[in-house]
């Protein structure tokens, strides 16, 4: 398949770099212009953020959760039989507060209202260090799970398709009204779960103890003495989930 990536970091680049390895075409954009790429060790084309969506399949936005109402003028050009792929997170912290989330609407809701069109939520619940390094082969025992949110069944068993390409099982998630069981502060964010770990878990979440939930992970891993390890990162959300 041919995708398109907007944003080059952690996730994006080691999306980009897992499609290569197995035969995809992929472009690679960066939103603020191709000069931001020089030098960053990239797998793929680097393009414009023009050209990013030219002749492609997919589209994966992986930027900061703030910054995508920015590139709706791209998402506009971008055919309509595209699967569009959002990946990332809102954390108030970083972005400061979004008044409409804060109110309790769905991330992945108000992300596609901004693109103006509908979108899969993807990638977004597990850490870049592994979708770099733990994907393993079809049927591996303790084969790590990814939740695949979206509207359009066919785009969803096109990414969840695309998961077990990369390395890693997949859950449907639901309606993208249902994402937030995938969002930060609930059991299936970065706990690196099993399929069928992760389906109870999305079944755990509960919507009004995100936001505290989120907050107390970042307050715990704040709070740490010296450099925060994957395992750390892991092991908090796992011990707040299981408290």
């Amino acid at each position: 398949m041919r995708f398109g990536i907007i944003g080059a970091g952690p996730i994006g680049s080691n999306i980009a770099k897992k499609l290569v390895e197995n035969g995809h075409d992929v472009k690679i954009a960066d939103a603020r212009g191709i000069e931001r790429l020089e030098g960053k060790k990239l797998t793929g084309i680097p393009v414009i953020v023009e050209d990013v969506i030219k002749n492609i399949d997919v589209l994966i936005t992986s930027i900061p959760f703030h910054t995508l109402p920015s590139i709706r003028n791209i998402i506009d050009k971008v055919g309509e039989k595209v699967v569009v792929v959002n990946t990332s997170n809102y954390y108030p912290q970083i972005s400061n507060k979004i008044e409409e989330i804060e109110n309790g609407m769905v991330e992945s809701v108000w992300v596609s209202n901004h693109f103006g069109r509908p979108i899969i939520k993807a990638f977004n619940n597990f850490l870049a260090y592994t979708l770099e390094h733990h994907g393993t082969p079809e049927g591996t025992n303790g084969r790590i799970a990814i939740a695949i949110a979206g509207d359009d069944l066919s785009h969803k068993n096109k990414i969840m398709g695309l998961a077990n390409n990369l390395g890693f099982d997949s859950v449907d998630s639901g309606s993208l009204s249902d994402s937030w069981r995938q969002q930060p502060g609930t059991p299936a964010y970065c706990t690196e779960l099993t399929k069928e770990e992760l389906t109870i878990a999305l079944n755990k979440a509960n919507k009004e103890k995100a936001p505290f939930l989120r907050d107390k992970v970042m307050e715990k891993l704040s709070a740490s003495p010296g450099a925060i390890s994957i395992q750390d990162v892991i092991k908090a959300n796992r011990e707040i989930f299981n408290s």
